[in-house]
């Protein structure tokens, strides 16, 4: 099971108020708007769908909640402490974060072991931090959780798109995180390493001590049974956000995505398609 954050943490602190919040945030680069009035609050016990077009801010607003970026506007709160405000660098400690871009940079003949458990400091490679053997322990603890049991001593290289991303979201556990932001980890997966992935974000979110979650993606049908919320971006903006059955609808993603579409419900999950009637 998934392990709840350790005492003395920092947990405790920020156990009171939300996980995440973000308040009039503006981010403008080169004089261009990429996201602005955004309030927005991540509470505990919540998991997060970040849903919409492309270039609609969906990546900034995850660099934002990850302390990699600070908006051109606006107030930053994660864990309780303002962007700002604070040392990033303790604090990004606490933040379980995959990305395309992460796993990019990590060497293909690294183990999934080690990739699992560098994550504990955030670190590229095996050799910058001293690790002890229950570190080791924990990884392929880890790594069983999202279904790669035994798979500790594979090289990244030789795993499939698929298990690579859940690698990755091993790694984002590593560090007993109390927030996880994961930035479109079913990008580029077939529809074999799709479900295996999403079938394992829902295993995670099972667990009572799984911390909140943000997770961005482009299809409905990427949503996890798990999703309890959703924030709908648009040119820059909220185009809705609330509790996912509440705000998902066939008009919303009509309007966020620009044609008529049809939605339903499939067991856990949704199903949308171009509305062909229309």
């Amino acid at each position: 099971m998934l392990t709840p954050a350790a005492s003395g943490s920092g947990a405790e602190a920020s156990a009171a108020g939300p996980v995440l919040e973000l308040a009039g945030v503006e981010v403008r680069v080169e004089g261009n708007t990429i996201l602005t009035g955004i309030d927005w609050q991540v509470e505990h016990g919540q998991h997060w769908v970040v849903l919409g077009p492309n270039g609609g801010g969906k990546s900034t607003l995850l660099r934002i909640a990850s302390l990699a970026l600070h908006p051109s506007v606006g107030t930053v709160r994660v864990l309780g402490q303002e962007l700002g405000r604070v040392d990033v660098r303790p604090l990004r400690a606490r933040i379980g974060l995959a990305s395309t871009a992460l796993a990019e940079q990590m060497r293909g003949s690294l183990s999934a072991e080690e990739v699992v458990r560098c994550g504990r400091f955030g670190a590229l490679e095996p050799w910058w931090h001293r690790y002890e053997p229950a570190d080791t322990e924990r990884a392929e603890a880890l790594l069983a959780q999202v279904g790669l049991g035994g798979y500790g001593d594979r090289r990244m290289i030789s795993l499939s798109s698929g298990e690579r991303q859940r690698v990755m979201l091993a790694r984002t556990l590593m560090p007993h995180p109390e927030l996880v932001l994961l930035d479109e980890p079913t990008a580029n997966l077939d529809f074999g390493g799709r479900e295996d992935l999403i079938d394992a974000l829902q295993q995670l979110a099972a667990d009572p001590a799984s911390p909140p979650t943000v997770l961005v993606i482009h299809r409905v049908e990427d949503i996890p049974a798990s999703a309890t919320h959703l924030l709908a971006l648009k040119a820059a903006r909220v185009a809705a956000q609330g509790p996912l059955d509440a705000t998902l609808s066939a008009g919303l993603l009509g309007d966020l995505f620009g044609l008529p579409v049809h939605l339903h419900r499939a067991g856990a999950r949704w199903v949308a398609y171009r509305d062909p009637s229309a």
